[in-house]
């Protein structure tokens, strides 16, 4: 088999271990294939805040894709190099929809410099300083992500309701344990993303491996040549992709790399 010209992994559940590290094996594997410029492309859906501590894994090629796919960070100039923004007549459509399809939901929304969320809306511990007010006066131009939270309702469930309420205006997703539902721009996943940066490499679908653990993933899973699910996948990934990683816990990512490009780590 000829190995991979372009490895895309998620972060949490995936290439991070239980306590969101890096390990000291994946960054000999992530430092080894820096080495042999295979380009390795973080795909997450965490914000661009929350990556400050992981930027120096990325390696030389030094991009990365945030917020589900919403922005593309340029790693070495600490930058947004894209973003994909959600029009604002959209947000106030989709918020209406929502509030009318799911009374008790509250909103938040993730820009290219921050966060600004509706008052009552949960607070991150990584998050101290947001914006609160309205939905009308928390808007921007340049949000790349809406978040819905449910403090009732078990998160399937809380997106499928979501979904049916406004998957014709946006792209919805999930990637959490509890009712929070990811929505970005239409069409804008982790794959629709990835995709134009592996053109402009000059790499096809084909030539990339990918893994993942979340629903959030399955767009970029299915695009890929070749993916893989964590052994502690959600069921829809584990249906869904070609193979069977182990678990992040067991430095899963790392173990399959170097057997695919006969590493040392």
């Amino acid at each position: 088999m000829t190995a991979p010209r372009l490895v895309a992994t998620d972060l949490d559940g995936t290439l991070l271990d239980p306590s969101g590290r890096v390990s000291a094996r994946t960054r000999a594997v992530l430092d080894e294939l820096d080495a042999r410029d295979v380009p390795v492309v973080f795909t997450t859906g965490r914000p661009v805040r929350w990556m400050v501590d992981l930027w120096d894994a990325v390696g030389g090629h030094g991009l990365a894709i945030c917020s589900n796919g919403g922005i593309v960070y340029d790693v070495a100039a600490r930058a947004v190099r894209d973003f994909s923004a959600v029009p604002r007549e959209v947000g106030m459509e989709l918020a209406a929809r929502v509030r009318e399809a799911v009374p008790g939901t509250t909103l938040a929304v993730e820009h290219t410099s921050g966060w600004a969320s509706e008052d009552g809306f949960p607070t991150h511990p990584d998050d101290r300083d947001s914006e609160q007010g309205t939905w009308e006066s928390i808007w921007r131009d340049d949000v790349v992500k809406v978040l819905a939270v449910h403090r009732d309702l078990e998160a399937e469930d809380f997106w499928k309701r979501v979904d049916d309420a406004v998957g014709d205006l946006v792209t919805t997703t999930w990637s959490s344990a509890f009712a929070l539902v990811e929505i970005s721009a239409a069409g804008v996943t982790k794959a629709t993303t990835l995709d134009s940066l592996a053109t402009e490499m000059g790499v096809s679908a084909a030539e990339v491996v990918a893994f993942g653990d979340m629903p959030n993933d399955l767009p970029m899973l299915e695009w890929a040549g070749t993916s893989y699910a964590m052994a502690n996948a959600h069921p829809s990934v584990l249906d869904l992709a070609d193979h069977v990683a182990p678990g992040n816990d067991e430095d899963g990512v790392a173990a399959v790399l170097a057997e695919l490009f006969s590493l040392s780590g």
